[in-house]
């Protein structure tokens, strides 16, 4: 789907108090910016930011940091928020592909990645975010218990990406081909792109991947 250009976006994005508007500025004091020293965890994507505003809501003693490239996305996921300030929760506009420059190294504990763009063409491998350039830059910001925590829609893709954790070095548990039809269900928290295509009866995955430091 072609998402709608929105005249004024980046600047509409500013009057959000959970928008960071200088997020470079934060690398290695992240703890810092949200006052405390609790543990923080990433979502890169936030779609309409349903998932990660309902984790920072269940769990305050976490700090929660959405990273999204297109500011359209950024404003429709700030949009739910109501300009209300939530202490534990920040939405980034930045380019998941140079994370290493966005946190130090071992600064996060858990990286989700949901629903991420397949790429299904040979030739786009390599934008996949579980492609070996995207694992060795999570490994570097990860805690050295850090976790990936990845759902899709996408077989092809699911496959793809269990087969670069256990190349890369990745201990894999919770496996599951059937998210909603497994014990994982009941703590599962649904992005609205996981409602929609589950409500067609399509099948969730997911795994979460450990890191083992090289």
């Amino acid at each position: 789907m072609r998402l709608r250009n929105i005249p004024g976006a980046e600047a509409a994005l500013r009057e959000y108090p959970t928008f960071v508007d200088n997020p470079l500025s934060y690398k290695g004091s992240w703890k810092e910016r949200f006052g405390n020293d609790n543990p923080i965890h990433v979502e890169i994507g936030c779609g309409k930011g349903r998932f990660i505003n309902t984790l920072a809501q269940r769990h305050p003693d976490i700090n929660f940091i959405a990273v999204e490239l297109k500011a359209e996305v950024v404003l429709r996921a700030l949009q739910r928020t109501e300009y209300k300030p939530i202490p534990n929760l920040a939405f980034v506009q930045f380019d998941a592909s140079k994370l290493t420059e966005l946190f130090a190294d071992h600064e996060i504990v858990r990286i989700y990645l949901n629903f991420s763009d397949p790429w299904p063409k040979t030739r786009h491998a390599k934008r996949r975010l579980t492609h070996p350039r995207f694992l060795n830059n999570y490994r570097q910001v990860l805690a050295e218990d850090g976790e990936i925590h990845l759902k899709t829609d996408n077989e092809k893709l699911f496959e793809f990406s269990l087969n670069q954790f256990a190349a890369e070095c990745f201990q894999m548990r919770n496996i599951t081909f059937d998210l909603h039809q497994s014990k994982l269900a009941e703590e599962n928290v649904m992005t609205e792109y996981e409602e929609r295509f589950s409500s067609r009866g399509q099948r969730i995955y997911r795994v979460e991947a450990s890191c083992i430091i090289k």
